[in-house]
């Protein structure tokens, strides 16, 4: 079963449009406040982060010491240089109007239309960015099948085809979840940390069709024992087929402490496994997790922006 991630070129625009555009625009300035040169600005420098076929996005919670409202987060992600993420769910249901009472959350999103959700894809994709997969807090054993159903749905409405949670102890509950997401034809990628082993999801695989891995690579590696790199890059290779997406951070091993280190100062080997993607041509946008402590004088943004740069040169671009 190959699960393709959507392919659009957000770049294809031709010399003589882009000229025209441009001077479009020019004229536009002429009369427009900095409102208008910030949406013109954004018109004329779409936003690509594939390279060579390989996309490279960012999950949002790596700017998770910044503000956090929608539009600040879009700001993040495009101040960066990316042009598709994994959102987070706990800024888009605020803006999409969710109780502060904890009691009342269950019944909001069994019963909430998808109109803020649809402005929300509609404002990501008026700044060159896709939304490839989602995380609410809405799939856990605790969450009711009407909470799981809408964080499908919410998924599917931002553009998304799937959404993350982690991967649960116990297999009654990825075999319910695998069952809604059939329904619903959305993927469950399942995340792993230290547990990770090249067969911790092999029971949700063969759960559901619609069961997949979000696979850490950075966890993989910190988690030592069996993990390697080799085995890493073999199992890429052998799932790459149920993979929905990948996180990227560099980790030591266990035998090295573990630690979040900033890229190329790990053990994950980040640059082999853009290099597999690219040459194998596997479809699965890979995020960019910010997990390392932030140098002094630096931020989210910086941080996540040389992480960028390091894919780019990895992957050749």
């Amino acid at each position: 079963m190959h699960m393709p991630y959507s392919k659009k070129n957000k770049n294809s625009v031709s010399r003589r449009s882009f000229l025209v555009n441009s001077s479009v625009a020019s004229v536009g300035l002429l009369f427009a406040g900095r409102s208008a040169f910030s949406e013109s600005k954004i018109f004329q420098e779409k936003l690509n982060s594939r390279f060579f076929g390989v996309q490279v996005g960012v999950i949002t919670y790596s700017y998770r010491d910044l503000p956090g409202s929608i539009e600040q987060i879009l700001q993040y992600v495009t101040d960066s240089g990316i042009s598709a993420v994994e959102l987070m769910g706990d800024a888009v249901e605020k803006y999409a109007g969710k109780p502060e009472d904890k009691n009342k959350v269950a019944e909001w999103r069994a019963a909430v239309a998808m109109d803020k959700f649809v402005e929300v894809k509609n404002m990501f994709s008026k700044a060159g960015v896709s939304i490839y997969a989602f995380k609410p807090d809405a799939l856990n054993t605790k969450n009711t099948d009407a909470e799981i159903e809408y964080a499908l749905r919410v998924a599917k409405t931002l553009g998304a085809n799937s959404v993350t949670v982690e991967l649960p102890g116990d297999p009654s509950h990825s075999q319910r979840l695998g069952a809604l997401a059939s329904k619903h034809k959305v993927y469950i990628g399942y995340h792993a940390h230290t547990q990770a082993t090249d067969t911790a999801w092999d029971t949700a695989l063969g759960q559901s069709p619609y069961n997949s891995m979000n696979l850490d690579c950075g966890h993989y590696i910190a988690a030592g024992g069996n993990n390697t790199s080799e085995t890493l890059l073999a199992l890429i290779q052998a799932k790459h087929d149920r993979i929905t997406s990948m996180h990227l951070k560099d980790r030591k091993t266990k035998d090295k402490g573990g630690s979040n280190m900033p890229w190329g100062e790990g053990d994950t080997p980040i640059p082999a496994i853009l290099q597999l993607l690219k040459e194998k041509k596997y479809d699965i946008p890979v995020s960019v997790e910010l997990e390392y402590a932030i140098p002094a004088g630096s931020d989210a943004v910086k941080e996540v922006k040389k992480c960028l740069l390091f894919a780019k040169k990895a992957l050749g671009a």
